[in-house]
């Protein structure tokens, strides 16, 4: 009798099975988006790939989705306990479209032995840009200049708008992990001074890209413009609340393109309310989509985008084929180059066997296209 951990013989195998979740697609079935590096799957009927847009639109993955498919690339879809939890489960991998994962259970996943990829390759300069496309619009207040201009006053009242030149100025990054490096490397014809709290990185690495580490109070007092870069955590939710927004100059702005949960909104609206700082910009809230109601939409002195503003043809491109990719080596029986979030789940029984068959029946496959060709 065979065990839930014994490798699955040839026999009992079908072909590697990738869902993509149905979040990808138009209400009439086209792409949303129209280039997510599907080409990257040209050759994977080499290996015994097949794919397909998950039909079920769902805000979690069911039990029953889990058992089709070998691997996910998600979009937005929750993953918990539930997914993984029958017998039946045949999920091994999942790719997040992104690098984000607060939706997915991970220690319920490790615990099951799916591996979990993200894709850090494809957001970095994505999201550096749109951070220095916030900064650049805030500094120069440009949506000022541009509601002003539309109302036909904008070439006698230009004079109260002035911006802020940035040469000089302090850039603080909450946070400094892929995304902030690139930041630094965006601002750097810019000449700004950078400085970074982050509590996994270390003083010298950051002096060799001319980053200043430094502690989360002076962070906030000393920037004139704060981005927050750090995933959303048990410890980083709400992180940003009265007493660190207490500390940052009436100048200064905040710039958040990460979680929405890690501002505390209740705090930051009467912060920008009262003009105790300059402004913010923000792509991303504590509840999203975010409500019509919500009083930060009625602030002039606040930029906001619907967490989208690193959506680019490069962003989705870079995932697609980053998430696909990362598939792709499950399939092959081997551990995604980068981007792995629980390396834990590759020495669980479930996976390591798992991962043996797909080895043999990819080098099966291979051997077979070869023999034809």
């Amino acid at each position: 009798m065979r065990r839930g951990y014994d490798r699955p013989t040839m026999a009992e195998m079908t072909r590697f099975r990738i869902g993509i979740t149905h979040d990808f697609l138009r209400p009439d079935g086209t792409l949303s988006f129209p280039d997510i590096g599907l080409d990257t799957l040209a050759d994977s009927e080499r290996i015994g790939v097949e794919w397909e847009f998950i039909p079920e639109s769902v805000d979690e993955i069911t039990p029953d989705i889990a058992a089709r498919y070998d691997g996910i690339v998600a979009l937005r879809p929750r993953f918990t306990a539930a997914t993984v939890g029958r017998v039946d489960r045949r999920l091994a991998a999942i790719a997040r479209f992104g690098v984000g994962y607060d939706r997915i259970d991970v220690p319920a996943m490790t615990a099951a032995g799916v591996l979990l990829a993200i894709t850090p390759d494809g957001v970095r300069r994505p999201v550096a840009q749109a951070v220095l496309t916030f900064i650049l619009a805030l500094a120069g207040r440009l949506f000022d200049k541009d509601r002003v201009t539309r109302a036909g006053d904008g070439f006698t009242r230009a004079g109260e708008f002035m911006g802020m030149g940035i040469t000089g100025r302090t850039l603080a990054l909450l946070g400094v992990g892929n995304i902030g490096r690139d930041i630094v490397k965006l601002v750097a014809p810019f000449e700004m001074r950078v400085i970074a709290h982050d509590p996994y990185a270390r003083a010298d690495d950051l002096a060799s890209i001319g980053v200043k580490l430094v502690d989360i109070d002076t962070l906030f007092r000393e920037g004139d413009f704060v981005s927050v870069n750090c995933p959303l955590t048990d410890e980083t939710r709400h992180i940003v609340g009265e007493r660190l927004l207490g500390l940052m100059k009436p100048s200064a702005y905040l710039i958040n393109t990460a979680r929405g949960p890690i501002v505390d909104e209740t705090a930051l609206y009467p912060v920008l309310r009262d003009r105790r700082i300059a402004g913010a910009g923000l792509d991303v809230f504590e509840m999203e989509p975010v409500a019509a109601d919500n009083p930060i939409l009625q602030l002039d002195n606040v930029i906001v985008t619907p967490h989208a503003l690193c959506w680019t043809d490069e962003c989705f491109r870079g995932n697609g084929a980053g998430a696909l990719g990362a598939l792709l080596a499950i399939a092959r029986g081997e551990a995604p180059a980068n981007g792995v979030v629980n390396r834990a789940a590759l020495d669980h029984p479930w996976l390591k066997a798992h991962l043996g068959a797909f080895a043999e029946r990819a080098r099966a496959n291979e051997e077979a296209a070869r023999a034809t060709a």
